[in-house]
């Protein structure tokens, strides 16, 4: 058995996909705005992801922007079978690299066509919508308006699947009434716990969590409990932060990200790291740092 498929699988949509799955932000420029530094080296890791197991790749076509979804395609195309490109809408860039909400039905119309072009696919397998209503956090509001647009384009045929993200549980209980939900991609990380309610009500219902930042995003986790553990087990934080998430719930999907081959190696051996019992304990202590 290859070290990712002891990450286990969980259904996403129709697909049964590892749950150890990689993100593709990080491959675009500083900043997922412009072009990587190394071309050449962005599609190694992506080709590399795919060899070593992986069937589940994170994107969106306002990363870079463009850029990681026409990487993926020049990697990758044609795509084998069993590999689930899941991306996401409702963002624009402007041309300093900010980040503009992008949600009314014309620009979500756009964003789906422009990921089915850059990708090189006829239909989108999952798209998530990221809610814009809070650009930094989950900010409480009705998602109705866009998630009908989406909707419509899934019953078009150009969306198989619909996810929702940076949503509260409201937000989700509202998305689920307008159409089937296959994933919610929030922040979550072991010391960033504000979804864990959220996750086992997800579980019950067959549903996908897919953590972003699970390793801290653009600050990186640092936590002395962290580092205790993993010099305890040899292993590195983040190879511990992972395998805490593959053991908090089984229906959590992880996307781990980054532009380094050396990198993605250490994060999909993460699968490999069975934590103890005690290890669990302390790393469950952690304090969530969004309530201090």
């Amino acid at each position: 058995m290859s070290s990712i498929e002891q990450s286990g699988t969980f259904t996403l949509g129709h697909r049964t996909v590892k749950r150890l799955g990689y993100g593709a932000m990080q491959l675009a420029g500083p900043g997922v705005f412009g072009p990587p530094k190394d071309r050449g080296a962005a599609l190694a890791v992506l080709r590399e992801a795919v060899a070593r197991g992986v069937n589940h790749i994170d994107t969106s076509d306002f990363y870079g922007p463009h850029i990681t979804n026409q990487l993926i395609r020049e990697a990758l195309h044609p795509y084998r079978d069993d590999l689930a490109i899941v991306t996401k809408i409702s963002a624009r860039r402007g041309d300093d690299g900010s980040w503009i909400p992008a949600m009314s039905p014309e620009e979500l119309i756009q964003a789906v066509h422009d990921n089915l072009r850059n990708l090189g696919l006829d239909v989108l397998e999952v798209v998530n919508l990221r809610s814009m209503l809070g650009i930094h956090g989950p900010v409480e509001g009705s998602i109705e308006e866009p998630l009908t647009v989406v909707a419509e384009l899934q019953r078009q045929g150009l969306v198989r699947h619909i996810g929702l993200s940076n949503v509260t549980p409201a937000q989700v209980a509202e998305g689920r009434k307008i159409c089937e939900i296959v994933c919610v991609q929030n922040h979550y990380n072991v010391a960033h716990r504000d979804d864990d309610d959220l996750i086992d009500q997800l579980a019950r219902d067959g549903i996908a969590y897919v953590p972003f930042f699970p390793l801290g995003g653009f600050t990186p986790l640092q936590s002395s409990t962290l580092s205790g553990v993993a010099e305890r087990l040899g292993a590195t934080p983040m190879q511990v932060a992972l395998a805490w998430l593959l053991r908090r719930s089984p229906n959590i999907l992880l996307i781990p990200g980054t532009s380094s081959i050396a990198h993605l190696h250490e994060n999909l051996a993460a699968a490999e790291l069975a934590l103890p019992d005690d290890a669990v304990k302390e790393l469950d202590g952690v304090v969530n740092i969004s309530s201090t």
